[in-house]
């Protein structure tokens, strides 16, 4: 009788912990899954949010047909298989779907919604096996309670741990290999009710798994060779999005989750406009901030003006700006900008860094990625542009990239708006007085910049640094005039109450390239 009450303890302390381990893997699918759709469709907020919605219902319908599984145990052996072969897959298909046939949300949500119902599964099963085996002592609220513990533990490791260390690839394959691990140890201690069909299944697909583990880094550089048109010299996944860099003979091309930052080709257009005409057309630029921009082509271009004193950039992902300043290919795209005793790196949240900063900055340069979700939405909004405007010195000058004039046309006049209408220190119940501006980059097309400040700016010619290989005084003035296509229209100003600059953003995009 002892030895089978030992027996019986061992499998009921088994099966709460592989309750733990289903619960950190079912949450891991459900993180992958979010920022493959974020990373590949883009709108963060959105894709996430229909991510969950899904999975929690998948995982409901999966509750509700546990019970027409007759053996619990058999079925849950089964459901870790399965488990460790569509959660374990996950990325390797979506990625490889995408790379080859531009299709995502089809492999992507089919995948998700039999991840839910296999996970859902778990929970039922296991709680039907413990009173199989005698376990009183352990109560269903114990099943839940490890259950929760481990989705805790999965969301702290995601960001900290698993996507820095092993990347999205990985990770499923990873966590595929963990649902099979459970699937083995409940396989050998429930031994007497498995069947050979189970075993022979299991030992496939744990070797298939395994084999796909090690090949990770093969596959991840199979599948990006086919979304990217030059070789890649670079590939990390950070906590905020993937980097990838690719060269062709002397071309260099930076994309951030899979979107193009800049070629080298013709990023000067890009940067000259950005900058120039602020620190040309500013009373003193002694200090300038840099928001966004941590590849440091920015910075390069604001170190040509020999009276600035102090740069200071700030980014959020110090990935970006380690390896802009310290990666042998890279440093030298920007002149070692990164490396020079005036700039300062700071690694922070822009709208964070805006509010607790005392500083005053004679230009302010806003180098940070379209408003394509909401998380971005806020750094364009009324309220961010205020506490901006509180950091410009008296006759200051804030510029933003500002999206397309042409291709996303409501969205650019939404920044201009909405710059107009945030609140002027110097002015109370004034807004900011603003200068929109647009050029055209061969890697975006026409692209738009509004510059503001809290007094308007005089019209004179630009003196410019030497040398510049775009921007002339005819160049300033042409760019100040729009055609009819890009001409002012009705927008409404953009807050973090509205977000109306999103929809403008995503809706102009998809009418020209969807």
């Amino acid at each position: 009788m002892s030895h089978v009450a030992d027996q019986a303890r061992m499998r009921a302390l088994w099966l709460l912990a592989a309750t733990f381990l289903v619960a950190v893997s079912g949450l891991i699918y459900e993180l992958i899954a979010a920022t493959l759709s974020s990373y590949l469709l883009g709108d963060s907020v959105r894709q996430f949010s229909m991510v969950i919605g899904v999975f929690l219902s998948a995982m409901g319908v999966g509750a509700w047909a546990s019970r027409f599984v007759g053996q619990a145990m058999g079925g849950f052996i089964w459901a870790q298989i399965l488990l460790g072969l569509v959660g374990g897959f996950m990325a390797p298909a979506v990625f490889y779907s995408y790379a080859w046939a531009g299709s995502v949300s089809l492999p992507l949500f089919g995948l998700l919604i039999a991840t839910g119902v296999l996970s859902g599964m778990e929970i039922p099963l296991i709680a039907r096996v413990l009173k199989e085996v005698g376990a009183p002592q352990f109560r269903f609220e114990n099943v839940l309670s490890v259950d929760y513990i481990g989705a805790l533990a999965a969301s702290l490791a995601f960001p900290l741990l698993i996507v820095p260390h092993l990347g999205l690839m990985s990770a499923s394959l990873a966590f595929g290999a963990l649902n099979l691990a459970v699937a083995g140890v409940s396989l050998w201690l429930f031994r007497r009710d498995a069947t050979r069909q189970q075993v022979g299944v299991w030992a496939l697909t744990f070797v298939l798994t395994i084999a796909g583990l090690v090949q990770a880094e093969r596959l991840v550089s199979v599948a990006e060779a086919s979304l990217y048109e030059d070789d890649i010299i670079l590939s990390e996944a950070t906590p905020y999005q993937q980097i990838t860099v690719t060269r062709y003979r002397d071309r260099v091309r930076l994309f951030l989750d899979h979107s193009i930052q800049f070629d080298t080709l013709d990023e000067y257009r890009y940067h000259e406009m950005l900058v120039h005409p602020a620190l040309a057309l500013a009373p003193r630029r002694r200090s300038v901030l840099i928001l966004g921009g941590g590849d440091g082509m920015a910075v390069r271009e604001v170190l040509r003006w020999p009276d600035v004193d102090a740069v200071t950039l700030v980014d959020l992902d110090p990935r970006v700006t380690e390896l802009f300043r310290d990666h042998p290919h890279l440093a030298p795209l920007n002149d070692h900008a990164l490396q020079d005793a005036r700039v300062e790196v700071v690694t922070a949240d822009a709208w964070s860094f805006v509010e607790q900063s005392n500083a005053l900055f004679d230009v302010v340069l806003v180098d940070l990625p379209d408003p394509k979700n909401l998380a971005l939405s806020k750094l364009y909004s009324r309220q961010f542009y205020g506490a901006l405007a509180e950091r410009l010195s008296g006759q200051g000058i804030v510029v933003t990239q500002a999206g397309s004039p042409l291709f996303a046309r409501e969205a650019y006049w939404s920044v201009a708006n909405t710059l107009a209408a945030a609140r002027n220190p110097q002015q109370p119940g004034q807004g900011l007085f603003v200068r929109p501006y647009h050029t055209y980059v061969p890697s975006f097309g026409a692209w738009g910049f509004v510059m503001a400040s809290q007094s308007p700016l005089r019209d004179r010619d630009l003196m410019l640094p030497d040398n510049l290989r775009y921007l002339s005084d005819e160049i300033w003035q042409a760019a100040q005039v729009f055609s009819a296509d890009m001409a002012k229209v009705p927008a409404e100003v953009n807050s973090i109450q509205s977000h109306a600059l999103v929809g403008y953003y995503l809706d102009g995009w998809a009418a020209w390239f969807e």
